[in-house]
C-alpha cells in the first residue's frame, strides 16, 4: 500500500505519551523481563553440559538480538519496536503478524509465570503454606489480584508501572547473588554435589537433549521488549545501547553461575525443572543453618516472577496499541487517556485477555486439555517473531540509515551474517519444537496439534489484518 492509505493513522510523534524511561530504568526492565529464575532450574536438570549450552546460546542468539534491536531501534525509533521493523522492511501485513504472534504467544505466560511466583513464597506462610501448595483457588487468585495490580497500576501511570519493574528486579538477580553465597560456604564445608569433569561438560548429543537444550537459547530472549516502548525512552538511541550492554553481562553471569550454584547444591538428577530452585535454596539454607533465609529468598523470588509478568505485560501491550492507531485493531486501541497519558485501552485489554487466560487454565479438566493444547501451539507462535526481527535486519541493511542512527560495528557486512546466525538458531529450535517428546503416546498427533495450533493463530492475525485492511480501504475511498 502506498499513498494516503500508507500513512493512514501513523506519524512520528510520541502521541502524547511521557518519556519516562531512563538508562537505569530500561536496564532493570532488561533483566526483569528476560532473567528468569526457572531457567537455572531447567538448566540445572541437564547437568554441567548446560553450561556450554549457555555460552553456545549467548553468541548465537543474544548477541545477534541485542545488535539487532540496537541497530533497528535506532533506525525506528517509534512506539511498537518489532511492529514497526517488520512493516518497513516487509509491508503492513507482516508487521501486524508478528505483532500478533508475539503477544498473543505471550498470554499462557501470565499464569505460568504468576503460579511460579505464588509457589514460591509459600515457604514464608510455615505449615498453611504446605496445604495451600495443592490448592487451585490460592494459585488462580494470587494470579488474578496480581494481573489485576499491574495492569491498574500501568494504566494510572507510566512512571508507577516502571517503578514495579524496577523494584521487582531486585527478585530476579537478588537471590541468585545470595544462592552464589550460599553456594561457595556449602561447598567449602561439604564440596560439591557434582563433578564438573570434562567429559560431563560435554552437552548429551541425544535428540531428546538437543530438543531441550535448544529452548535454553530463549530464556535470552526479551530484550527486543523494551523498544515497543519506543516513545516513551529518554534519549532512545543512546539509552538502548547501553542498557543491552550492562543488563546483557547481568544476564550471562546469572545464568552461567546460578546454574553451577545449583549444581554445587544438588546433582542434576535430584533437580526439577519446576521446583530444583526452591529445593536447592532450601538445601543450602539448611546446610549453612540459616533457614530464615529460605523465607526471605522466597519472596524475592516470587517478587523477580511478578516483575516478568509485569513487564512483559506493559510492553507488549503496545502492539495492539500501535495496530489501533494503524487502524488495523478498531480505534480505541491506538487511544491514550488525557489525563494518565497511557494506552489505558490496550493495557486493560491485554490485562483482561491473561485473566481470562489464568481462569482458563484453572478450569475444569476439559478446559483445562484446551489450555494445554494452547500452550503447546504458542511454542511456535512465540518463536516466528524472531524470524521476523532477524529477517528484517537482514533486510533493511540495503536500506540508507538516516543521520545519527547507531549501526552494528563494520556495518552491513557484519550485521547480514550476525543476524543469519540468529535466524538459523531461531528456525532450527522451531523445527526441534515440533519433535514430540519420548513420553508422547501417539507423535503424529501431537505434532499435528502443534502445528495446526499454530496454524490457527497465525491465521487468526491474518484474517484480522484482512478484515481491517478491507475497513481501511472503504474508509479511504469514501472520503476521496
Amino acid at each position: 500500500m502506498t499513498g494516503e492509505l500508507e500513512g493512514a493513522g501513523r506519524g512520528k510523534d510520541s502521541h502524547g505519551l511521557k518519556r519516562v524511561l531512563g538508562f537505569r530504568d530500561l536496564t532493570f526492565f532488561y533483566i526483569v523481563t528476560a532473567l528468569s529464575l526457572r531457567w537455572i532450574a531447567t538448566a540445572a536438570a541437564a547437568g554441567p553440559g548446560t553450561l556450554a549450552v549457555w555460552v553456545t546460546a549467548l553468541c548465537c542468539f543474544f548477541v545477534p538480538l541485542a545488535f539487532s534491536v540496537m541497530e533497528l531501534s535506532s533506525r525506528f525509533p517509534q512506539e511498537g519496536g518489532l511492529y514497526v521493523w517488520t512493516r518497513e522492511a516487509f509491508g503492513d501485513g507482516a508487521g501486524f503478524v508478528a505483532g500478533w504472534t508475539y503477544f498473543m504467544a505471550n498470554l499462557p505466560f501470565f499464569p505460568s509465570v504468576l503460579y511460579f511466583s505464588a509457589a514460591s513464597v509459600l515457604p514464608v506462610m510455615g505449615a498453611r503454606g504446605a496445604k495451600l501448595d495443592e490448592d487451585p483457588a490460592y494459585f488462580s487468585v494470587f494470579a488474578l489480584a496480581w494481573l489485576a495490580v499491574i495492569t491498574l497500576v500501568n494504566i494510572r501511570s507510566a512512571v508507577a508501572g516502571k517503578w514495579l519493574n524496577n523494584v521487582a528486579s531486585f527478585g530476579s538477580w537478588l537471590p541468585i547473588v545470595a544462592l552464589l553465597v550460599l553456594a561457595a560456604v556449602a561447598y567449602a564445608h561439604h564440596g560439591s554435589a557434582t563433578r564438573f569433569t570434562a567429559s560431563a561438560m560435554v552437552p548429551r548429543p541425544t535428540l531428546k537433549d538437543a530438543i531441550f537444550l535448544s529452548t535454553i537459547f530463549f530464556a535470552f530472549g526479551g530484550c527486543e521488549a523494551g523498544s515497543f516502548m519506543g516513545e516513551e525512552i529518554r534519549d532512545a538511541r543512546r539509552t538502548i545501547p547501553r542498557a543491552l550492554l550492562v543488563s546483557g553481562v547481568v544476564l550471562a553471569l546469572c545464568y552461567i553461575l546460578g546454574t553451577v550454584a545449583l549444581l554445587v547444591a544438588l546433582p542434576s538428577s535430584a533437580i526439577s525443572g519446576v521446583n530444583g530452585l526452591a529445593h536447592g535454596v532450601h538445601v543450602l539454607c539448611t546446610e549453612v543453618g540459616a533457614p530464615w533465609l529460605e523465607k526471605v529468598l522466597g519472596l524475592l523470588i516470587g517478587l523477580g516472577a511478578v516483575g516478568g509478568a509485569a513487564s512483559f505485560l506493559s510492553s507488549t501491550a503496545r502492539l495492539p496499541f500501535v495496530a489501533g492507531i494503524d487502524r488495523y485493531l478498531p480505534r480505541p486501541f491506538g487511544w491514550v487517556h488525557p489525563h494518565y497519558r497511557t494506552p489505558w485501552v490496550a493495557i486493560g485489554c491485554y490485562g483482561l485477555a491473561g485473566m481470562v487466560m489464568t481462569v482458563l487454565s484453572q478450569a475444569g479438566t476439559t478446559v483445562r486439555g484446551a489450555y494445554d493444547v494452547l500452550l503447546s501451539m504458542t511454542v511456535i507462535t512465540y518463536f516466528v517473531p524472531y524470524l521476523y526481527l532477524f529477517a528484517s535486519m537482514i533486510k533493511l541493511q540495503w536500506r540508507s540509515a538516516g543521520e545519527g542512527v547507531m549501526r552494528v560495528p563494520g556495518g552491513a557486512k557484519v550485521a547480514i551474517p550476525l543476524a543469519g546466525v540468529g535466524f538459523v538458531s531461531t528456525a532450527v529450535t522451531i523445527a526441534l519444537s515440533l519433535v514430540p517428546s519420548q513420553e508422547e503416546p501417539d507423535k503424529a498427533l501431537a505434532a499435528a496439534k502443534v502445528l495446526v495450533g499454530a496454524a490457527v493463530l497465525i491465521g487468526s492475525g491474518a484474517v484480522v489484518y484482512w478484515v481491517q485492511r478491507k475497513k481501511r480501504v472503504a474508509i479511504a475511498s469514501a472520503g476521496e
